[in-house]
């Protein structure tokens, strides 16, 4: 099991004047933050997964949801948070574009050991997430590449529908 985190962002209203010297955003709520972070089993203690994490973090309705990284069955509840109301999460998958970024995260949904029929999975994707940003790493720097909007799944011709918003020009190497 890998070390990942998992932020949590969450508005409350603020009541004591202890609070009010601290950062405010402009509708009067103190913005809130949370660290969350995974392990193995340690000194007695259990593990603590990063669907776990995700679990806590519903509890906690938070606002957004930031997840460092999707390797595996955590991708089936980072889902299920999209569907449930948590639009403005964000997370990070390993791939060579946005197009197989989709094809990546479909592979780790289906990790998760749940139930769920194949095209059920990616047309619950093609209406969950938004957008996808690309970005390359090139020596002594990180570019965003591509950015296109998911608009949706077509389980007939078996395709998400794109939609590019931004697709950088390829420099040589």
């Amino acid at each position: 099991m890998h070390t990942s985190s998992l932020r949590i962002f969450r508005r409350a209203c603020f009541s004591t004047s202890r609070w009010e010297n601290r950062a405010r955003s402009s509708a009067g709520f103190l913005r809130l933050f949370f660290r969350f972070e995974a392990r193995q089993p340690q000194n007695g203690l259990p593990a603590v997964t990063i669907r776990d994490l995700l679990r806590a973090a519903l509890r906690h309705r938070s606002d957004r949801i930031i997840l460092g990284e999707i390797r595996g069955g955590e991708a089936f509840d980072l889902l299920q948070l999209l569907n449930t109301g948590h639009s403005g999460s964000l997370s990070t998958v390993h791939a060579t574009s946005a197009r197989q970024a989709l094809a990546r995260f479909t592979s780790c949904v289906l990790q998760s050991g749940v139930d769920l029929p194949y095209r059920a999975i990616k047309t619950n994707i093609g209406y969950s997430l938004n957008v996808v940003v690309q970005l390359e790493r090139r020596p002594g720097r990180r570019f965003v590449s591509q950015v296109v909007e998911v608009k949706g799944y077509d389980p007939d011709r078996d395709e998400y529908d794109f939609g590019a918003i931004f697709q950088s020009e390829r420099e040589p190497l």
